[in-house]
């Protein structure tokens, strides 16, 4: 880790410009050298033909789960290192390689001097990915409410939570086949990465309890810690039907075709791993 491709998103949960900056004056204390920077979403992002014509090998990505997903899947191919930090909600990328440790600064610190290099799991599913996880499911739609409350605009927040309690409990909700055990029409099916395959949980709530209490967590990026929920695994996934469905892909609205395969893969070994024990 000596030249670096610094991506950011200021609006991504606490990667303020004021933290970059301070990023900034960590990798010039530890002797790197910053060979680019990106502002995403002003910005495009580098592609691997970019990063390589200026000597770049490890690009730090300092933002929240969605926009890391955005680079992450643009630079699929490439060969270099990624160094996630902490910059946005849930950061769970970030604590996957980093366990405990939030301080974007001592992460720096203890990547400059690690060699560890990890492959990382994911959901892929036509020409999307997901590293944290991928939803379907009507309670997707709370990823409008989601982005409103995230820039403190209170009048189309209400109407966006209208809106996804509308979706999430005026219907039978999705169904899947693919997976054991999960039978019956779902708020939500949250399919996270893993090294042997898919973890799937079906989300069913039906008492007003657990209704607000999934639209709570929705709000503040808790996916699965409502209650209701069926756990199974599974190799590949379809959802079933005829129509597309609204999906998140780490968070990332995009529409899913009927019966697209939902399956795993693992990404090449380059991301930087500073906590004591990780996943290979």
């Amino acid at each position: 880790m000596q030249k670096l491709w610094f991506v950011t998103n200021h609006l991504s949960g606490t990667a303020t410009r004021e933290k970059c900056e301070a990023l900034e004056a960590v990798f010039e204390e530890r002797g790197l050298v910053l060979a680019g920077r990106t502002q995403f979403p002003d910005d495009d992002l580098p592609d691997g033909a970019q990063l390589d014509a200026a000597g770049v090998d490890t690009v730090v990505l300092f933002a929240g789960d969605g926009t890391i997903n955005a680079a992450l899947c643009k630079l699929g191919p490439w060969e270099g290192a990624f160094l996630i930090l902490p910059g946005g909600t849930m950061n769970l990328l970030a604590k996957e390689l980093h366990g405990n440790e939030t301080d974007p600064h001592r992460i720096v610190h203890a990547a400059h001097v690690c060699d560890r290099r990890v492959a990382l799991p994911f959901v892929e599913a036509g020409p999307h990915r997901a590293f944290v996880g991928l939803i379907l499911g009507p309670a997707a739609h709370w990823f409008r409410a989601r982005e409103e409350m995230r820039a403190h605009r209170l009048a189309r927040l209400w109407r966006a939570v209208r809106f996804a309690w509308r979706k999430t409990f005026g219907g039978n909700g999705v169904r899947v086949y693919g997976a054991p055990d999960l039978r019956a029409g779902y708020q939500a099916v949250f399919v996270k990465p893993d090294l042997g395959g898919l973890e799937v949980d079906g989300i069913d709530a039906h008492d007003w309890s657990s209704i607000v209490e999934l639209g709570w967590d929705w709000l503040t990026g808790d996916w699965v810690a409502a209650r209701a929920v069926t756990h199974t695994r599974t190799d590949h996934l379809r959802v079933r039907g005829t129509r597309p469905v609204l999906a998140l892909f780490d968070g990332e609205p995009e529409t899913l075709e009927p019966r697209v395969a939902i399956t795993s893969g693992k990404s090449l070994p380059g991301f930087i791993a500073t906590r004591q024990e990780s996943a290979e």
